[in-house]
Parts: structure tokens; sequence; C-alpha cells
């Protein structure tokens, strides 16, 4: 058996060396990142055409002169809890949730192996500079990136956008979305031992800190939207600024703060932070300072 993903990536032409990428896979199919008639349409995707373009200023990223490289998630794990046979992990002969054991990795797992494997690719690309791939996701996706970034040391910087639970807000707070919400509504994201902690977060042995510390001393950001409450911003906010002591043993600066900074003022260190106004979305504003925060430490 096989699978297929297909990548879909904008590389700017006014830069005449190897180019840094941003590496961000996308939700309803490649087509629907850019009104592009090029595109050729993901395999499980029928979403029209430039359906999701406001989430990809592809033209504002191309200008900064990074790339820009995306699949669409389906393809390694359709998002779904009856799905196991089709997605990747049935490669690694877990065809059903039942042959998965009780600390085997599931979608979030799956997802993560995809981005690897488009790094394996971006390492063999003569136009792209490999040392400097920006890794990022939004929501589940950016509960994914984190787990890449904690376990694949070759991407530069590691970008989470509103992860909530299981990303980078801190589980024992219990303040929007709690573990046992989570584990109910998407059984198929997690390792089933997670699901001890459901309503018992007070038991768990780590918190998401210690998850974004794993990515030290490499750049880590790390945004919140004010009306996202499901994703607990505050949460996620000390969540950053509790991984900067591991930041501070490479003599590196985290967030220097435990206090909520005003809403659209970015902290930008080593590790850093925005909660912008708005709703759980990817906006220009969120690219516009991942665009600044890859310029600082990689330009």
């Amino acid at each position: 058996i096989e699978r297929k993903a297909l990548l879909l990536m904008y590389l700017p032409n006014h830069v005449k060396t190897k180019v840094p990428v941003f590496l961000h896979f996308n939700f309803q199919g490649n087509q629907t990142v850019s009104s592009d008639p090029d595109i050729i349409p993901s395999q499980y995707s029928d979403r029209p055409r430039g359906n999701q373009a406001s989430r990809w200023p592809v033209e504002k990223i191309i200008d900064a002169g990074y790339g820009l490289a995306t699949i669409h998630y389906f393809d390694l794990f359709t998002d779904s809890k009856d799905r196991y046979a089709e997605s990747i992990l049935a490669l690694f002969g877990h065809p059903s949730e039942g042959d998965i054991p009780a600390d085997g990795g599931q979608a979030i797992a799956a997802w993560a192996w995809g981005y690897s494997r488009v790094m394996d690719y971006l390492e063999t690309d003569w136009q792209v500079d490999a040392s400097k791939i920006i890794l990022m996701g939004h929501s589940r996706l950016g509960k994914t990136s984190l787990w890449v970034g904690a376990t694949d040391p070759r991407f530069a910087i590691v970008i989470s956008n509103e992860s909530g639970c299981g990303g980078a807000a801190l589980s024992r707070r219990q303040v929007g979305e709690t573990v046992n919400r989570i584990n109910h509504a998407f059984p198929h994201w997690f390792c089933k031992n997670f699901r001890r902690y459901n309503k018992k977060e007070g038991e768990l042995p780590i918190d998401q800190h210690e998850l974004l510390a794993l990515i030290a001393p490499r750049p880590l950001y790390v945004a919140s939207a004010e009306e996202d409450r499901w994703s607990d911003p505050k949460g996620e906010f000390l969540s950053t600024a509790y991984a900067g002591e591991v930041y501070k043993l490479y003599g590196m600066k985290g967030l220097e703060t435990t206090t909520m900074p005003t809403v659209n003022m970015p902290i930008m260190n080593r590790v850093a932070y925005h909660n912008r106004t708005g709703v759980h979305d990817v906006t220009d504003f969120d690219w516009e300072n991942y665009i600044k925060f890859a310029d600082k430490w990689l330009k």
C-alpha cells in the first residue's frame, strides 16, 4: 500500500539565492489557498478555488523574500475517527484505532510525520535554503507544529497560531477547551493514554510549557486571539512565558514577563508572543509579525 501527498509551493522570482520557506499545512485543499487557476486541487477536497485565500497572503510572503509550501492535511490523515485505513498510519500496521497501542500516536502524530517528510523533500530542492524552514500551524495544526518542533530539530523557527488545548495552552488551568472535552470530541487526535487525564488535569505529570521548552534554543512564536476563549489566550501566554526559563539556560531572552501584554502588541525576543484582536483565524496581522520574526532571526 502507499499514500501520496500533493505539495504546493510558491517561491519568489526576485531572490537570486536559495530562499527560506514557510511550511504551513492547509485545512481545505491546496486549491483553496489562492484563486490561481494553475493549482492542482487536492485529492480529498472539492472546496472552491480560493476559498481560504484570506488566510494565505501569498504575495506578501513572496514580496518579503520567503517561499510558501503547503499540503492538505487530509493527505496524511482524513480528520475523522473512522478513517484510519486511509491514513498514513495504515502504512505502519495501524489501519484502525484498535490496532494502535495506548502510547501510540494518532492523527496529530500522522500530520507531524507529514511535516517532517516535506522537510525531507525541501532538503533536496536546490531553490530552497533547508536550514531556514519556518514551521507554522494553526489550531489543530498548531498543536502539530509544536510537536514537530520538539521532535524534529531541522526546523529553524516554530510558530503556533491559536493551538489551544494540547498545543500551547496549559492543560491544568482547565479554561476553554479541556482535556476531557478534546478527547471526547476528537478521540483520534492524541494517544489513548491522554484519556487517563479526562477531568484529572491536576494529575498530569507534565504541562504544555514543557513541550514548548523542548523547542529551545530555536526561535519560538506563540500567538493567541482575544475572542478565541476556547484556546485560552492567557494559558497560551503563561505556557510561553514559563518555557522561556529553558531559553535562559542558553543565554537567550524569553518573554521576560508573566504579565499578559496589551492586545496587538507583540513581544518579540527569542521567544515571541502576541494576542491580537478578533477570533480564531489566521490574519494579515499574524503573518506580518511572523515575517518580522523570521527576518529578525534568519536574515
